[in-house]
């Protein structure tokens, strides 16, 4: 089993890089033709459903290709949440959705790292040992929401945003840019988080300090590259909206869930995500990439 902490996870695998897959289908869900191969391709106008029989992931039986970037699935993952995952990663990628990635030093790493996503309905589903190589990261299907953008952010959180996310900063942004999102020490990642954590903490302080406004305390999220890659997504996904009705469920997390608290309070990081070099998204997937 090669399972970590799932908010986090990086899995090393090898297999060969694909190509970004579409195809224009019928919006009418009764005119859904199934392939030889047993795979139903989805309705989806960008991306197609197709088989999967990529070493080591034996037991995922179908993926999406987004950008040459791939994402598995197991059986008992819905159709639905598959694809809906595969439009977030388009989103986050190509943020101004005109077909053409957003930055193409972050993508080039994602590539040359061959990134993938797995979705998983039961975390059995995990315990596979495919070869190395590969930088990774999983999704739930319980966990993902569709709905959760389009019911004015609230209800269950859509976990999409979340855990895509992470392999993109993971295997992207920290490759393309070390000195600015290296997941380590003297990072301007880094250093804007040890001013949110009140101090640099190389394990878990108990208490944090006063006016910390980052304060996640699990004990097996180390410094480097954890703790940076959840402060990344906490302030990025608050700047895109995504955590302003959530106050009460991530407080003993993350205080500062709005654009303008970020902007107010944490200037170091705003100033980051900002910066026009890093093409960061500026609008929060919904899951309906180019419709």
């Amino acid at each position: 089993m090669i399972l970590m902490k799932r908010t986090y996870l990086i899995l090393m695998m090898i297999a060969g890089i694909t190509t970004f897959s579409c195809i224009t289908c019928s919006s009418d869900d009764n005119n859904i033709i199934t392939t030889p191969s047993g795979i139903n391709p989805g309705n989806d106008p960008n991306f197609t459903i197709v088989a999967n029989t990529d070493a080591g992931f034996a037991s995922f039986n179908r993926k999406v290709v987004v950008f040459g970037i791939d994402i598995y699935a197991v059986a008992a993952v819905e159709d639905a949440k598959l694809l809906h995952a595969a439009n977030v990663m388009a989103q986050y990628l190509d943020n101004d959705e005109d077909g053409v990635v957003d930055d193409q030093a972050v993508i080039d790493k994602m590539l040359e790292n061959k990134t993938y996503l797995v979705m998983w309905a039961s975390e059995s589903d995990l315990n596979i040992e495919p070869p190395v190589g590969r930088l990774g990261q999983d999704l739930g299907n319980g966990e993902t929401n569709p709905s959760f953008v389009a019911n004015g952010r609230t209800g269950q959180f859509d976990a999409s945003l979340e855990e895509v996310l992470h392999i993109i900063n993971n295997a992207g942004h920290s490759f393309a840019y070390p000195s600015a999102f290296g997941q380590n020490a003297g990072s301007d990642l880094a250093n804007a988080m040890d001013i949110a954590r009140g101090g640099q903490f190389m394990t878990i302080p108990n208490p944090y300090p006063d006016g910390a406004w980052y304060t996640y305390d699990d004990t097996t999220c180390d410094y480097a590259s954890c703790q940076t890659i959840e402060y990344l997504y906490w302030a990025l996904t608050s700047m895109l909206g995504a955590q302003e009705n959530r106050l009460n469920e991530i407080d003993n997390e993350w205080r500062l869930n709005t654009r303008t608290l970020v902007e107010n309070g944490d200037t170091a990081i705003f100033a980051l995500l900002t910066n026009p070099a890093y093409k960061m998204p500026t609008v929060l997937p919904d899951g309906t990439y180019r419709q």
